[in-house]
């Protein structure tokens, strides 16, 4: 497996509003989509940093502290190198486009995912 970059970025947390503002204020981020409990930043270079609040039914994985987002290049092939490789994978194999993600559970106990964006390929590959 060959990692490209690192595109994303997620965190839950039980201080939604301080981190919201945090994220916002002080560091400056672009509010890109706010849900009650979710917030969606996108940085000049078209990363992703995602807020969720403690009541988020669908990232109850993230527990370790912020997820890092991992580009590769073909994740149905990354993600059978992990498994090969005895990695504990999390949930299924997302789709949505041409934007691809698979959460993991690396041997320090915390979680990652792989990401496959083809509008970041072209750039890096």
């Amino acid at each position: 497996m060959k990692v490209l970059g690192l595109v994303w970025l997620g965190t839950r947390t039980e201080r939604f509003d301080d981190m919201a503002t945090f994220l916002e204020s002080t560091m400056g981020l672009t509010l890109a989509e706010s849900v009650d409990g979710y917030r969606e930043y996108k940085l000049p270079n078209a990363d992703v940093v995602e807020l969720f609040g403690p009541d988020d039914a669908e990232k109850t994985h993230f527990t370790t502290g912020p997820v890092a987002g991992f580009l590769v290049s073909d994740i149905a092939t990354a993600g059978d190198e992990l498994r090969r490789a005895g990695v504990e994978l999390i949930g299924d194999l997302h789709r949505t486009g041409t934007y691809a993600w698979q959460h993991f559970r690396a041997p320090d106990g915390n979680v990652y995912e792989l990401v496959e964006d083809r509008s970041k390929l072209g750039a890096v590959g």
